[in-house]
């Protein structure tokens, strides 16, 4: 069982910057790969990006360039480095494995606003 919390989240202006962290706690961290999803007001949660085991990375269309993840296994924790932030981009932010199965639990997720 993996307990998730995730932190960082809050209220930007557009064009700026956060850095979301989700320490990770009750299983093997470093031989998952690991997502960040995100679920904006209406709309179901999403996959925005995941990191491999290894280190590889992958990113929706609509984030590439602008966010970065990153992972330190000594910590247990995954960050996701958001720049050049949105107004689309204000959702909930949650962290969780990839893929994703149905009977994993998710965390409290992190509020990310962007204002116009």
């Amino acid at each position: 069982q993996v307990q998730l919390v995730e932190s960082g989240g809050g209220l930007v202006q557009a064009g700026g910057s956060l850095r979301l962290s989700c320490a990770a706690s009750g299983s093997s961290f470093s031989g998952n790969a690991m997502g960040w999803y995100r679920q904006a007001p209406g709309n179901q949660r999403a996959l925005i990006a995941y990191i491999s085991s290894a280190g590889s990375t992958f990113y929706v269309e609509s984030v590439k360039g602008r966010f970065t993840i990153s992972r330190d296994n000594a910590k247990n924790t995954v960050y996701l480095q958001m720049n050049n932030l949105k107004p689309q981009d204000t959702a909930f932010y949650y962290c969780n494995r990839y893929p994703i199965l149905p009977y994993y639990k998710w965390g409290q997720g992190t509020q990310v606003t962007v204002s116009s």
